[in-house]
């Protein structure tokens, strides 16, 4: 089952992007996230659309988060993504005029609908400086491990 983890990649992009002082390139991100340079400047080029990374060009150019952390959700991410599917599972629709048919996937989309909405929810309240706090807090407790 494919799954698309462009949300997680981009996540990942960011918290490091948050941890630098200046801007980073796409070569930089790539190797961050093992993807190829042109997927970080595809996959960038669609935040900096939503207002919430910047690029500069020349020697030191590279993206920048122009966004602040405290008021960046996960959902306003997912949003500038395009709203992938949230859920590999889906309906049936071989025969839309089976009664059976009818029946589950009335069923089904109702879990559906509620479950995304759900995690749609979360998404809301889970913002970039949260998650960068989370960093910190364990990149911390890791080097008091091994001081």
């Amino acid at each position: 089952m494919n799954h698309d983890s462009r949300l997680s990649s981009v996540l990942h992009a960011l918290l490091h992007m948050a941890e630098r002082e200046g801007p980073m390139t796409s070569e930089e991100l790539g190797k961050c996230l093992g993807t190829h340079p042109v997927v970080v400047r595809r996959t960038m080029g669609l935040l900096r659309e939503a207002g919430l990374v910047a690029s500069d060009r020349g020697k030191a150019g590279g993206w920048r988060i122009v966004a602040d952390l405290d008021r960046v959700t996960l959902r306003q991410l997912h949003e500038a993504l395009g709203e992938p599917a949230l859920f590999a599972v889906g309906n049936r629709n071989m025969a839309p005029q089976c009664l059976v048919e009818q029946a589950v996937n009335a069923a089904l989309d109702g879990a559906f609908a509620e479950a995304e909405a759900l995690l749609l929810e979360r998404f809301g309240r889970v913002t970039l400086a949260m998650l960068a706090e989370d960093f910190a807090r364990r990149h911390a407790a890791r080097r008091q491990d091994k001081g």
